[in-house]
């Protein structure tokens, strides 16, 4: 798989490709209908049916305006504080994650929106960079996240309880990058120039229709968060309200269109498209490596390594890490959470607490090189003088960020558990 991956083949053939070539070897022809059963088993699961519905949600958001309305709103709030467009660029983050959970999507938009504006104030580059990809991978850990979804599914998890277990180390992890930009920039105030004083002295009535913008983004939410909460709709059934709301939304703001709704279609089954081909991969060669006895001798394996459970679990975690420098945390997820997720109920600890903890690790790979796709995303949308090193070499201390806020969940599991302990 190493080699192959090396060569440069896409990963839902390379492990397709394994398992249909291990099955041959190991079983002969007569072990095809496993691989094929195991494949229909987990795409015909009825929760699967939300991530293309919250996927389309998210595209009709983001072509119908709602977010750079949200984005001008924000700024009534932001705009005193120290480092305020910063400040007020990872509190958008937070909530369009809260309305869409696609975080490519939430790149890109704030490096239309928010990067021009920042460099226009003369924000340091650097900063400006930072707090947009790591502000826009929020959507990993802010429900409804895809991320928490797909590990549900796999790993036999309540995706209801990831929702709410994500919540307060995703709103931890938004508060430390406030928290070391407001910092930063009164350390070192030209970092961050504050907007001229006319920009924030408008007028009452225009301060009220900028404040309009916020309506619709804040009704989705609660419209997406309040009906799986309330036990009013079940996670499936919330994305197709969340879609139906986004359709809505776009038709009170007069952005609905034949071609919009398209277009938001098209983009849904590609990205849908690819989550479906690395699952099929993933759990055809998953199956195979179950019959051979892989899992079993990798679980025994890490078992019975002479170290204490949290040693164990730290194994975990940099394994995790190791594997998001070079893939993407959907073959990650669907390769390793099946080896995992036992060894973590064996060791008495909670799956749910650990999808957490496995989301924030998959955060942490939006930023890393060589793979590192927030840097990608925002590349494609940056000035062309921002070059790729520039970017990476900007999110050294927002990695850093993530890890210290990935090992405090760990010491202290109440930040995750305390709102799923408190629904049941």
């Amino acid at each position: 798989m190493i080699g192959l991956m090396i060569a440069g083949v896409p990963l839902a053939w390379i492990t397709m490709s394994l398992a249909i070539g291990c099955t041959l070897a190991w079983l002969g022809p007569a072990g095809l209908p496993l691989v094929a059963s195991r494949v229909y088993g987990f795409v015909n699961e009825y929760v699967f049916v939300a991530i293309p519905l919250f996927v389309l949600m998210a595209c009709i958001l983001e072509r119908s305006g709602v977010a750079r309305d949200l984005y001008d709103a924000m700024r009534l709030f932001a705009g005193n504080l120290p480092g305020g467009v910063a400040v007020q660029t990872t509190l958008v983050a937070v909530v369009m994650a809260a309305m869409t959970g696609i975080i490519g999507g939430e790149i890109v938009l704030l490096g239309l929106i928010a990067l021009p504006q920042m460099m226009r104030l003369g924000y340091d580059r650097k900063l400006a960079i930072g707090i947009i990809c790591a502000g826009g991978s929020l959507g990993t850990m802010i429900p409804p996240s895809v991320v928490l979804i797909v590990y549900g599914l796999t790993a036999g998890v309540s995706i209801s309880e990831l929702f709410l277990a994500s919540a307060l180390p995703g709103l931890l992890l938004a508060a430390f990058y406030i928290a070391y930009v407001m910092i930063r920039c009164i350390l070192n105030p030209a970092l961050a120039p504050r907007p001229p004083r006319a920009e924030l002295d408008i007028p009452f009535r225009q301060k009220m229709k900028l404040l309009k913008g916020l309506i619709l983004p804040i009704l989705v939410v609660i419209w997406v968060l309040g009906s799986i909460y309330g036990g009013i709709a079940s996670v499936t059934e919330s994305a197709g309200v969340g879609a139906l709301g986004a359709i809505i939304a776009a038709a009170a703001r007069g952005e609905l269109s034949f071609r919009m709704l398209r277009e938001s279609a098209m983009r849904t089954m590609i990205t849908v498209g690819v989550i479906i081909w690395l699952t099929l991969g993933a759990n055809a060669f998953i199956g195979i490596y179950n019959i051979m006895g892989g899992t079993t001798y990798l679980r025994q394996t890490i078992g019975d390594l002479p170290l204490p459970p949290f040693g164990i679990l730290l194994v975990m975690m940099g394994i995790l890490l190791v594997l998001g420098f070079v893939m993407d945390w959907i073959g990650i997820c669907l390769l390793t959470m099946p080896i995992f997720v036992p060894v973590i109920k064996a060791l008495g600890y909670d799956p749910v607490w650990f999808g957490v903890l496995f989301c924030m690790n998959m955060q942490v790979s939006y930023l890393t090189p060589p793979f590192g796709p927030a840097a990608f995303y925002l590349k494609s949308v940056a000035p062309p003088e921002i070059e790729l090193h520039t970017i990476f070499s900007s999110l050294l201390p927002f990695i850093l960020l993530q890890v210290a806020a990935l090992m405090l969940v760990m010491l202290f599991p109440g930040i995750a558990t305390l709102l799923p302990s408190l629904m049941r």
